[in-house]
């Protein structure tokens, strides 16, 4: 079985996410959506709602698991049997830090490969950052994020 693990903060999940998210379910048998607990961040959603949430909206796809991690991401990656990471790129920016991240995680575990999904050109300048900058400020952020996200960020705000 092809296992890949798509890890992020997903603070919220963004339809660019769900881009990635459901072309990486057409190159894995199984997609681990890994939610990370990045104590250097100060997320919006607990984790707990962040996991909730994404399982909420991937709730028409059969083959994705969504799950918390710590740690280095290729022990998570060889604990749950994955042999790929999936990565998503809007930018040429993204990919100097992507690489960087890909070649380290070579290092420390060679049978894991990294895998790199451009997002469609309509999400390419979407981010959470931004989606949170942006509802905080009162703009509009309909057709940036599933329904049920845009109602629990008018809710959380």
């Amino acid at each position: 079985m092809k296992i890949g693990i798509y890890p992020g903060s997903f603070d919220p999940v963004t339809n660019g996410h769900l881009d990635i998210i459901e072309r990486a379910t057409k190159l894995c048998d199984k997609v681990i959506v890994a939610v990370s607990c990045n104590p250097n961040k100060n997320p919006l959603f607990t984790l707990e709602e962040r996991v909730q949430l994404i399982k909420e909206v991937i709730k028409p796809y059969s083959n994705i698991e969504v799950d918390t991690f710590t740690g280095l991401l290729v022990d998570y990656a060889k604990e749950k049997k994955a042999s790929m990471l999936i990565r998503g790129l809007r930018a040429v920016s993204d990919f100097e830090y992507e690489f960087q991240m890909a070649l380290m995680n070579r290092k420390l575990n060679p049978e894991v490969e990294t895998i790199f999904l451009m997002t469609s050109s309509k999400n390419s300048y979407l981010s959470s950052s931004l989606v949170k900058e942006v509802a905080r400020l009162g703009g509009c952020i309909e057709g940036l994020v599933p329904e049920v996200i845009k109602k629990a960020i008018t809710d959380k705000l």
